[in-house]
C-alpha cells in the first residue's frame, strides 16, 4: 500500500475539503497521513478512515510561525518514508517542495485560494513579496495542481501558463440521519432564522451589514455559527439594546453537527464583498452546505456564487451591501411561499448535481497515476 502525506497549516477539525480528499485517497488504496497542527482551543477529531498527527508549535502566527512549521514539517517529510506528497495553500508548499527534491517524491499542490491576494497579504506588500517569490519559484516546476474553481485556476494559468485540475469544495450527499426539532437544539420555534456559518468570519464578508440587516426585520433571528477575527466584534454589537435576541451566536463544531443547525434555518448568507481578487472569485463551502441542507441563499453578487444562485433558481442576489437593502431582501426572500416552494424544489436538483460523489472523479484522474 503506497503511502501519502498531506499537509496543511491549520488544526484539521474543520477543514471539510481535506478530509473529503483524504477519505477519497484513502478509497483508492492509499495509506493516508494528514498533518496540521494542535491549538489551545482545537476541537477533539472525530474517527477518520486515516492517520492525523497534529504538531503543537510554539509560535501561533507570522513569519516566526511559517518558519517553524515548514521547518518541522520538512523534518518530518523526509523522515518518514511516503510515495506522494500533497501540499494544500502556499504556506506548506516550501517544506513539500524541498522534500519532493530531496526525497524525489512525487508531489501534488492543492491552491484552495489565490493565495497572495489574500486579505491578510493585500495590505501588507513587503509580506506579500516574499509570498509570490516562494510561488513564482516553485509552481511553474510542479506537475499536478489542484485549485478550487474555474476562475481562480483562470487567473492562475494566465500567470503562470500551467494547466490546472477544478475540484470544488462540495459536500457528500446528505445521510439520512435523525431529524432534529429547533426545540432540541435550543431554536426558537415562533421565528425565522437567518443562518451565516463559516470556519473564517471575518473582516469585509458581510458579517456586520448582517447585524444591521436584522434590525430591519421582524421576528426574525440571524444565527452565527463558526469563528473568525470579527465574531469578538460582532458579539459586542449584538448586545446594543438594538439587536439584543435578534443574534445567536454558536461556536465551531464538528460539521456532522453544525448541518443539524443548518438545516432548520430559512434562509442561508453568503456575503463576501468584492474588496479583493481572492474574494471576488471566492466559492465557499457554506454555499453548498446551504444547498445541500436545502434551504434559499442570499448570496452577494461574486462571480462564482452568483452563477450557482442564478443557474439553478436557489436564491437572490444582493445587488450592494447596505442594511437596508439586505433587510430588503430578507423580507422578500420570506414573505413569498411560491418563489421558496420554487426554489426548495430546485435545490434537490443542485444538491444531486452538486455533489463530492461526481466531483471527485476529476481528483481520482489526477492520483491515479500514483496508486
Amino acid at each position: 500500500m503506497k503511502k501519502v502525506i498531506v499537509t496543511v497549516t491549520n488544526d484539521l477539525s474543520t477543514d471539510q475539503r481535506v478530509d473529503k480528499s483524504c477519505r477519497t485517497l484513502s478509497n483508492m488504496g492509499f495509506s493516508v497521513l494528514l498533518v496540521g497542527r494542535r491549538l489551545p482551543g482545537s476541537l477533539e477529531l472525530t474517527v477518520r478512515p486515516y492517520t492525523t498527527k497534529r504538531m503543537k508549535l510554539l509560535f501561533r502566527r507570522g513569519p516566526l510561525f511559517y518558519a517553524e512549521y515548514n521547518i518541522r514539517l520538512l523534518w518530518l517529510l523526509i523522515t518518514h518514508r511516503c510515495h506522494l506528497i500533497v501540499a494544500n495553500d502556499l504556506d506548506t508548499l516550501p517544506a513539500g517542495f524541498l522534500a519532493h527534491r530531496l526525497k524525489r517524491v512525487p508531489l501534488v499542490y492543492d491552491s484552495h485560494e489565490f493565495y497572495t491576494e489574500t486579505p491578510e497579504l493585500v495590505n501588507r506588500p513587503f509580506v506579500q513579496g516574499i509570498w509570490e517569490r516562494i510561488e513564482a519559484f516553485i509552481f511553474p516546476r510542479l506537475t499536478d495542481i489542484i485549485t478550487v474553481n474555474g476562475s481562480i485556476a483562470g487567473l492562475y494559468e494566465e500567470k503562470y501558463h500551467k494547466k490546472l485540475h477544478v475540484v470544488r469544495n462540495i459536500p457528500r450527499r446528505l445521510k439520512e440521519e435523525k431529524r432534529y426539532s429547533r426545540a432540541e437544539l435550543g431554536l426558537p420555534e415562533d421565528r425565522k432564522i437567518i443562518l451565516l456559518q463559516g470556519a473564517g468570519i471575518n473582516i469585509q464578508r458581510g458579517a456586520e451589514e448582517a447585524i444591521e440587516a436584522v434590525r430591519h426585520c421582524e421576528n426574525v433571528l440571524l444565527l452565527i455559527i463558526g469563528s473568525g477575527d470579527v465574531v469578538g466584534k460582532l458579539k459586542e454589537k449584538a448586545e446594543q439594546s438594538d439587536y439584543r435576541d435578534r443574534v445567536m451566536f454558536l461556536p465551531k463544531m464538528p460539521y456532522e453537527e453544525m448541518m443539524r443547525y443548518t438545516r432548520l434555518a430559512d434562509i442561508g448568507l453568503t456575503l463576501d464583498k468584492d474588496t479583493n481578487i481572492n474574494y471576488r472569485y471566492s466559492l465557499p463551502n457554506k454555499l453548498f452546505d446551504y444547498i445541500h441542507a436545502r434551504i434559499p441563499v442570499l448570496a452577494s453578487r461574486l462571480p462564482e456564487i452568483a452563477s450557482i444562485v442564478e443557474d439553478y433558481d436557489i436564491g437572490m442576489i444582493t445587488e450592494n451591501h447596505k442594511p437596508e437593502h439586505i433587510a430588503l431582501k430578507l423580507k422578500e426572500m420570506l414573505g413569498d411561499q411560491e418563489l421558496t416552494s420554487r426554489w426548495k424544489n430546485n435545490l434537490d436538483k443542485a444538491a444531486e448535481a452538486l455533489c463530492w460523489e461526481k466531483e471527485e472523479l476529476t481528483l481520482k484522474e489526477v492520483y491515479q497515476k500514483y496508486v
